[in-house]
């Protein structure tokens, strides 16, 4: 039953896989059945009871979160192209859809988003990514000895909720001092737990890797240093928007298990590649966990 069961989730987890690589395809239920092999007649309610809700809700959250995170934190495409992307045939009906959805124009979203209704429309789809969430094990992690590194900070203070839009002042921010990923490694040090009692108490810092001494051009930027020295170290690949599984795992399993002991500072990671200049399940974050 266990080998089952296993084999049924790798199935549908296959199915997320194939619709996040082929966001640009003709997703019909179809195609998408045959992937993981199972029945059309029965796949989308096997579908929904996995998930929690339909292929083609599925598919419509996907393809306009994509669009969402195009608008709000890159100029490169614009709105028209963005629409076309997503799977409209015109900008108007992508520009009702979103509306519907977040309450905004694509347009008013790119130069000033409400960032609570969109917290709220991505619900659905997060849970859905959460049901099958990869099962890590020991194999995955690896002891390195990392380096110190310089960096400079943009702190977030506050209701999670927020922090789309303090992480839109850090890309901006970051544009303008002309830190690009490509050469400025890009880190999160969790000062909180993901979910505090109050959400006023959660904390993060963004964080830039810096050689040169930095501008703040107006923003709060102080500089800091990530402490080089021992790191268990847990690879991601995949909808790293939310690290909290891979932070229990190694916290709560591999630690005592490991008979190392943790070094007084927090965790943190290495952002090595970012939604949507990645497809989702492409993004890849080194999560580190500092030991004595």
């Amino acid at each position: 039953m266990k080998a089952a069961l296993q084999n049924y989730q790798a199935r549908m987890r296959r199915v997320l896989d194939h619709i996040d690589r082929h966001l640009d395809a003709d997703l019909d239920l179809e195609s998408v059945s045959g992937v993981a092999a199972f029945s059309k007649f029965h796949f989308h309610r096997q579908f929904t009871a996995t998930f929690g809700l339909s292929v083609h809700r599925y598919v419509q959250l996907a393809r306009m979160k994509r669009a969402s995170h195009r608008l709000a934190y890159s100029d490169a495409q614009s709105v028209t192209e963005i629409a076309m992307d997503a799977g409209y045939d015109a900008p108007d009906a992508f520009a009702r859809a979103f509306r519907q959805r977040f309450g905004q124009s694509p347009s008013s979203f790119r130069k000033s988003p409400d960032w609570e209704p969109w917290l709220a429309a991505f619900g659905p789809l997060d849970n859905a990514r959460s049901k099958l969430m990869k099962n890590f094990t020991n194999d995955d992690v690896t002891i390195r000895d990392v380096p110190s590194t310089k960096v400079a900070i943009m702190e977030h203070r506050g209701d999670p909720a927020t922090l789309p839009a303090t992480i839109q002042r850090f890309i901006a921010w970051r544009k303008a001092a002309n830190l690009h990923p490509s050469t400025s490694p890009t880190f999160n040090v969790w000062r909180s737990e993901r979910r505090p009692a109050s959400p006023a108490d959660y904390s993060v810092d963004l964080c830039v890797g810096t050689a040169p001494p930095i501008e703040a051009n107006g923003e709060q930027i102080k500089a800091g240093e990530i402490p080089g020295g021992r790191c268990a170290v847990l690879r991601v690949v995949g909808n790293t928007d939310n690290l909290e599984p891979a932070a229990l795992y190694l916290y709560r399993d591999w630690l005592p298990a490991s008979g190392e002991e943790a070094r007084d500072f927090p965790i943190y990671c290495q952002r090595l590649s970012f939604f949507p200049e990645v497809p989702e399940h492409e993004t890849v974050a080194e999560l580190f966990l500092p030991l004595k």
